[in-house]
């Protein structure tokens, strides 16, 4: 069980950034405006190594060429791991003991959320790697959107296992607590409760707190209006557990809620490795595909920082919708800096270190 209220220290260095919020479109611009290639920290402070994995020839017409993007993925975790085998990097970051949840973002489809062939190559690389397929789940929050996006002929044809969080069931032993009451719907462990409290809990879900040992997770360079991007530490934390429409109504409840969530030692400390689909960068949108607002990058970026990830995310999305003269929607940035806060990784882009191969 997980209150958050015991981490006295941790909620009063996040409390603090509350009379600075007037500062936010000043905060978000210093963010979003240091050179993100830079190999070199500019300030002191944690400092996130990004792997950029790059080949125009990644997709025809948005869609993903499977054998470039096999390849691309093998370059990059060697270049991680820094090894020449592609075998000994993915067993640098997972055992085949382990139980290796492939976290994926499905809500969108299989066009403008993660992408199925990126999930073949993962799998087939794990599978190289010895990992049973048994051992390998392919998991958002719902069984649904998993099989509309692809995921179900996916899991049939490598024979691995596909499962939604919601479906698997919530652990009523482990919960993030939030004194805000929600609005709970069908499928939240206490709807319909009637127990003083009810709904002041988000339960985490069985397939994490149960089965899943180490966690993969697959987020889409894709915007979020709320969040900024549907990210590496939003991506997990939301599709995690239940009772989420009380955090995703309210922008402000959302950046508190959702770094907090995944410093969870029974969920952000399974994460063993992050890899942003960045074939293709959607800048509007949110869960609605769009490609016309679309860009191919054919780029895969891994890292085992989500915080790095995400705000070379935001970066890359707000270059995009400039360069569209497409009006930029508000960075809500409280919520990254709220993950600095928490030490999910680099505070800030010049405390990433870029590597780029070709």
């Amino acid at each position: 069980m997980l209150d958050v209220s015991r981490n006295a220290a941790v909620m009063t260095r996040i409390s603090l950034l509350g009379p600075v919020r007037l500062l936010g479109a000043v905060l978000c611009a210093a963010l979003l405006s240091h050179g993100a290639d830079s190999s070199e920290p500019k300030s002191p402070g944690k400092i996130g190594r990004v792997v950029i994995v790059e080949n125009s020839a990644a997709t025809v017409a948005f869609e993903p060429r499977l054998e470039i993007v096999r390849q691309m993925l093998e370059r990059g975790m060697e270049h991680l791991a820094q090894t020449n085998n592609a075998t000994a990097a993915w067993q640098t970051f997972v055992a085949p003991t382990n139980v290796i949840g492939l976290k994926v973002y499905s809500a969108p489809g299989g066009k403008c959320g993660t992408r199925p062939a990126l999930v073949a190559a993962v799998i087939e690389g794990l599978l190289a790697a010895n990992v049973p397929r048994s051992n390998i789940i392919v998991w958002d929050k719902h069984r649904s959107e998993l099989r509309h996006a692809g995921f179900f002929e996916l899991g049939n044809r490598y024979g691995v296992l596909v499962e939604g969080a919601a479906d698997a069931g919530w652990d009523k032993t482990n919960f993030y607590q939030a004194p805000l009451v929600g609005q709970l719907i069908w499928g939240d462990l206490e709807f319909g409760s009637k127990e003083e409290g009810a709904g002041r809990k988000s339960f985490v879900t069985k397939l994490i707190t149960r089965k899943i040992t180490k966690i993969i997770n697959i987020s889409p360079l894709l915007n979020h209006n709320s969040a900024g991007v549907c990210g590496s530490i939003y991506s997990v934390a939301m599709g995690s557990v239940d009772n989420t429409m009380r955090f995703e109504n309210d922008p402000a409840r959302l950046a508190t809620s959702v770094p907090e969530i995944y410093a969870m030692e029974l969920l952000g400390d399974k994460v063993a490795l992050n890899i942003v689909d960045a074939l293709i960068c959607q800048y509007q949108g949110e869960e609605q595909g769009l490609l016309h607002y679309s860009t191919a990058l054919n780029e895969l970026r891994l890292s085992q920082d989500p915080l790095a990830l995400d705000l070379l995310s935001l970066q890359e999305l707000d270059w995009q919708r400039k360069a569209a003269h497409v009006r930029s929607p508000t960075n809500h940035m409280e919520l990254y800096q709220n993950a600095a806060l928490l030490d999910l990784g680099a505070p800030d882009l010049s405390n990433i270190r870029i590597e780029r191969v070709r």
